[in-house]
């Protein structure tokens, strides 16, 4: 299916001229001359923000990507660096750096040589050179690593020589397509906080394509979540998570129980929903405007309440069955049957008092309105 990619910054991200340092203004993109793949995509970009660009493969964030390398070019609009249209430039002469998740380095070569590479073909002195890759190796701690060949050294590491290979030229720009896709959990885990780290210690403007929504929260100043080819929201870490502005946002970010209903009435700030369950639930409007409207409900399982029985201060309250408990070490996840969803999740810290639930036990649960997001369905 050919999916169409449009987004706008908000009114809090448009940019004066001074302040932006990239900038895509209407960027299309077309293979065939036909069919769209991105449709008037915009985005301003702050020098040394963290602007990831997150969704599902397939759904147009590499090909943005690509575009500000020069590696694909636009059909319409402009992309510009510093103010400058960069369209029609090479991307050798772009002065970005590029991160691959394959780390494309040289397996003839060692490590030093690998980052003197992109020195050489600059012209820069051999004196100049030693010390940038001395410098380099220091900043992703590989210092000891330098004569030894990629094959010789772990994915992790591999990564580290691949992100220091383009920061090596001191660009001001690195873009990264999925660079740790290939690492196991625990060192992707490692890497991202080593990107985040390097980030905060240059100041360098990152621009960041990923499909793991956990690696975008992790790292990023602002996030670009893509579905279907459309840009669904532009947002902060926070934003995205506590605010999302649609159902794809709400389950695309973190975990989501969603109940499904229609608006029976709407007043101010609050919505009350008639769930397809029968049971009524106060919620917060975010995507519906009229009573009658279908919705879904989006609440995530850490804002749910075990409460005391005859507790009823919160805003919803209903009994449930518990129906599967499991153990994760610091949280006990619970899947509960309530308001007609069997499929219910209550996250609950591993703590005095918490640990007690059982399949089968009846308990009663509640959250507030502001909790629970009146979404499209």
């Amino acid at each position: 299916m050919t999916q169409i990619l449009e987004a706008e910054s908000s009114a809090d991200d448009a940019l004066t001229d001074d302040l932006c340092f990239a900038r895509f203004i209407n960027v299309q993109k077309s293979y065939d001359g036909v069919e769209l793949v991105v449709k008037n995509f915009n985005l301003d970009i702050r020098k040394g923000q963290f602007v990831t660009l997150l969704g599902p493969s397939g759904s147009g964030k590499t090909t943005c990507l690509m575009m500000m390398a020069g590696f694909e070019t636009p059909t319409h609009g402009d992309i510009l660096l510093k103010g400058e249209p960069i369209n029609g430039l090479p991307p050798h002469k772009r002065g970005i750096g590029m991160v691959f998740q394959n780390y494309a380095l040289f397996p003839h070569m060692t490590v030093a040589e690998n980052l003197a590479f992109p020195l050489e073909v600059r012209h820069l002195s051999k004196d100049d050179i030693k010390q940038k890759v001395q410098r380099a190796l220091a900043m992703v701690r590989l210092e000891e690593f330098g004569d030894r060949r990629p094959a010789q050294l772990s994915g992790g590491q591999q990564q580290r020589v691949a992100l220091a290979r383009a920061l090596v030229f001191e660009p001001e720009l690195v873009l990264m397509d999925e660079p740790l896709g290939a690492l196991d959990k625990n060192l992707r885990e490692e890497m991202q906080y080593e990107i985040k780290r390097i980030h905060a210690n240059l100041g360098v403007t990152m621009i960041y394509v990923t499909h793991d929504q956990t690696e975008a929260l992790t790292m990023s100043d602002r996030i670009a979540v893509f579905n279907d080819g459309v840009v669904q929201q532009l947002a902060t870490p926070e934003t995205l998570y506590e605010e999302p502005e649609n159902a794809f946002v709400a389950y695309f970010i973190g975990e989501n129980n969603r109940l499904c209903g229609e608006v029976v009435e709407l007043q101010g700030d609050t919505c009350r929903v008639r769930l397809d369950s029968g049971d009524t639930v106060l919620a917060k409007p975010v995507a519906v405007s009229e009573v009658g409207e279908r919705t879904t409900l989006s609440l995530r399982p850490e804002r749910v309440s075990i409460l005391d029985t005859g507790d009823a201060t919160v805003d919803n309250c209903f009994t449930a069955r518990v129906e599967e408990v499991i153990y994760l070490g610091d949280h006990l996840r619970t899947r509960l049957s309530v308001c007609g969803n069997d499929e219910f999740i209550l996250k609950t810290p591993n703590a005095v008092g918490n640990t007690g639930l059982r399949p089968g036990q009846e308990i009663r649960v509640g959250w507030s309105r502001g909790d629970c997001r009146a979404l499209d369905v």
